[in-house]
């Protein structure tokens, strides 16, 4: 059962130099070539369709996270050479209306703008190209986020209409996957590894009540940036604006009693719910990354730095547990261990299959997203990666420790992960 007690699960353990290995050491020394972050933020998470932002443009949600993620660094807009946002859904692909959001924001046009497609990992994907790029010196400072307005762009219409039907039809059965619904493999990894309904929706509960836990402590203040949103009323059609300040998806005192009497959504008789599912929302996230050099000539304080992101596939029809894979080639790559790391913030894409990871890894419950994940948060799809980065920093600084990963499974079969450390 995961009926857990952050207070009573806190540990006093800390990495430090001498308790990783020698590869490991490695990572905690600095150097004037590390990617520093400067700052990580992002916006309240609303509801899709009825919540707070339903009224907004995607870049109207992201602009002013854009902006308050230059003021957290204490740089200004023109120092960033480069901004990639990471978006999964919306039209042309958020080219265009995203510099249109860059420049209204006050960048100037040396700032130059650009867009990635990783679908739910998109945001993280930002972050890490935008760290590559400062990593190789093409750039010295840069941002990197996502947005998703699933109000303006989410469909349910199941199998895309514009696919080539080639493909549709294909023999290859793992081509033909790729566009499952993501509620289908989840019910197909519940069914394969032995995740039963109410496991699932035990899990859900507990993620609701971190997440309720923390937003009624104030704990999530830090990370959010509020916005001040235009909202037309359904019945007057009479316009006004609204300040959203906190997440919306979270259900205080959820029980799994109200739980366990959701219908499955996808399959008869399965066990993915929309109370053990992530919700769809709105939502924007921004990071601000630089050269440590160019950090330190300017007397500024980093947050963490940026290490490494690894990335590993699996079948597209149970695409959920594929951080299992990455996990291990982040190890490798960085030189630690699993017991070095301090924080997991893994998507809670659905229950199934955040239980799967955290069984097959062998986590520990408490350290795995301590103030709730996306069943309880919301998964504006585009922007959960930055979201994460953002809620992992504000933990990291709580509990005072270093070493903390970001985590999440992407449609068609993709599991990502990034180590962060709080300095």
């Amino acid at each position: 059962m995961f009926v857990l007690s952050i207070a009573n699960s806190k540990s006093n353990y800390k990495p430090n130099a001498y308790m990783l290995t020698k590869v490991g050491r490695e990572v905690l020394r600095k150097t004037p070539h590390d990617v520093v972050v400067l700052s990580a933020v992002r916006s309240p998470i609303a509801r899709a369709f009825k919540g707070g932002f339903k009224d907004l443009w995607p870049e109207e949600i992201l602009m002013p996270v854009m902006q308050a993620a230059v003021q957290r660094a204490k740089i200004q807009p023109e120092d960033v050479n480069d901004v990639l946002i990471g978006n999964v859904l919306a039209e042309l692909g958020f080219a265009k209306t995203g510099r249109m959001a860059l420049n209204a924001a006050g960048f100037p046009n040396s700032t130059t703008f650009h867009t990635t497609n990783r679908q739910c990992s998109s945001s993280l994907q930002a972050i890490t190209h935008i760290s590559h790029a400062i990593m190789v010196g093409q750039i010295d400072v840069g941002m990197g986020g996502g947005v998703e307005s699933m109000t303006r762009c989410y469909t349910t219409r199941g199998i895309p209409v514009d696919v080539s039907p080639t493909l549709i039809n294909s023999p290859i059965k793992d081509a033909r996957d790729c566009i499952m619904p993501m509620g289908v493999t989840s019910e197909n990894v519940a069914e394969r590894y032995g995740i039963p309904r109410q496991e699932q929706d035990e899990y859900a509960v507990e993620s609701q009540r971190r997440a309720s836990e923390a937003q009624k402590s104030g704990l999530f203040e830090k990370e959010i940036i509020p916005i001040n949103a235009r909202y037309i009323n359904e019945e007057t059609k009479e316009e006004g604006q609204r300040l959203i300040a906190l997440d919306e998806g979270i259900r205080h005192g959820v029980t799994y009693e109200k739980l366990a009497k959701l219908k499955p959504a996808f399959k008869e008789n399965g066990g993915s719910t929309a109370g053990n599912s992530s919700q769809i929302s709105d939502g924007a996230s921004s990071v601000i990354l630089a050269r440590r050099s160019w950090a330190e000539e300017r007397g500024l304080k980093p947050i963490g730095r940026f290490v490494g992101t690894q990335v590993a596939g699996n079948a597209p029809d149970e695409m959920g547990i594929s951080p299992v894979y990455a996990f291990p080639r982040l190890y490798k790559y960085t030189g630690i261990e699993q017991k070095d790391v301090d924080v997991f913030e893994i998507n809670e894409a659905f229950a199934s299959q955040t239980i799967y990871i955290l069984r097959k890894l062998g986590l520990d419950p408490a350290k795995v997203n301590p103030r709730g994940g996306a069943i309880a948060l919301g998964h504006p799809v585009g922007a959960t990666g930055g979201r994460q980065t953002a809620t992992l920093f504000a933990e990291l600084e709580r509990q005072d420790k270093e070493l903390g990963i970001v985590s999440m499974c992407a449609s068609t079969g993709l599991g990502v992960a990034s180590l962060f450390i709080r300095e």
